[in-house]
């Protein structure tokens, strides 16, 4: 439905986006995701006709939109500030664009009444924008939008103004109404537990450039860099050097990693020449901390707890090793508290499967 060729986007000297090439699909849930000013809202107001690229093609639906005018667009836009207009009740906000279309005041009353279902919002319909709660403002903002039933529909980080409960829930509002009305939407966020609840497919990206374009798991599963590995979750990143084992299957690496260390294996289908550079990433659920040395483990290493994080549902045990590197390790808290195996300056060992981290060139 989208796509994205070669396009740039200069300001004055600065790139904010570098020859970059990208598909969204119809019915698609698409984040945007990445760190401030990595060029995530410029490609959105591309998108919505309020920049214009410096170089390159953006089609929407086959058409060229460049130099088309946001009003001309199929395209709505969702802002982080909501933007409602304070001096109209609910109603009449959702209502604003349909009338400004000049829309038969039938057709406005009965798209109005499907938009406050949709929202679950009919008991505030006559309500101002300042006697509703920010999460039910939200939800204004999503029906005006909604309402003149756009192919596309843009939101700009439209969760950031409520609390993490909230913005939770209505993750899944989000998702729910997306699916149910068949628009594509394409939010752009920092928040990257938000990108992977609500999205189909994830474009990572890092000054002006797409670093890895995946669904929401295989982001997480299988990044295809270093960057990647680190920015999505929490992560243990073990710098060292790769060899093939000999005797080994053709994807079984020895990781040589610090002195003093027995040195790890992983597996990797990217292809390593002997010693060459490598960055072995492994999620801390994927790490077991046990009192003991686990038996027949092929990764193991020996520390002792520096400090725990206690979440509620998990613990997150930061273990430092003989070589000063701190590993992370993670377990679920089943137990109570009370019943906690280890706690501060305990010696533990930490241990994980040869397919459990991944191993990136770079």
């Amino acid at each position: 439905m989208i796509r994205f060729q070669n396009v740039t986007k200069r300001f004055g000297t600065f790139t904010a986006i570098d020859n970059l090439s990208l598909d969204i699909f119809e019915r698609e849930f698409f984040a945007l995701l990445g760190p401030s000013g990595c060029g995530k809202t410029t490609m959105m107001r591309m998108l919505g006709g309020f920049e214009s690229p410096t170089e390159g093609r953006i089609e929407l639906s086959g058409k060229d939109i460049v130099g088309v005018p946001p009003n001309k667009r199929a395209v709505n836009m969702m802002f982080q500030s909501y933007a409602l207009f304070p001096h109209l009740s609910v109603w009449d906000n959702i209502a604003f664009g349909l009338r400004r279309d000049g829309r038969p005041k039938a057709d406005v009353e009965a798209r109005v009444a499907e938009m406050l279902k949709l929202t679950r919002l009919e008991k505030f319909a006559r309500r101002k924008p300042h006697q509703i709660s920010g999460g039910q403002r939200q939800r204004v903002a999503l029906a005006r939008s909604l309402a003149k039933a756009p192919k596309l529909l843009l939101l700009d980080e439209p969760l950031g103004a409520l609390d993490k409960k909230l913005r939770q829930d209505t993750q899944f509002e989000l998702m729910d109404i997306q699916e149910k009305t068949g628009t594509t939407f394409v939010i752009v966020t920092h928040d990257q537990e938000e990108a992977m609840t609500v999205a189909s497919r994830v474009a990572v990206m890092d000054e002006g450039k797409l670093i890895q374009v995946a669904t929401p798991d295989r982001i997480y599963e299988s990044p295809e860099n270093v960057y990647v590995a680190d920015f999505i979750g929490d992560v243990n990143i073990i710098e060292g050097r790769a060899t093939p084992e000999a005797g080994g299957e053709d994807d079984t690496y020895r990781i040589d990693w610090a002195e003093g260390e027995t040195p790890l294996q992983a597996t990797s289908a990217t292809r390593f020449d002997p010693g060459q550079t490598c960055y072995l990433a492994i999620r801390p659920e994927k790490v077991t901390i046990s009192a003991e040395r686990p038996e027949g483990a092929l990764n193991a290493v020996q520390g002792k707890v520096l400090d725990i994080a206690y979440l509620g549902n998990i613990s997150t045990y930061h273990v430092e090793l003989t070589s000063g590197t701190v590993i992370k390790a993670q377990t679920a808290n089943t137990r109570r508290i009370s019943r906690r195996s280890f706690t501060w300056e305990d010696p533990v060992w930490l241990s994980w499967t040869v397919t459990g981290g991944v191993l990136l060139a770079g």
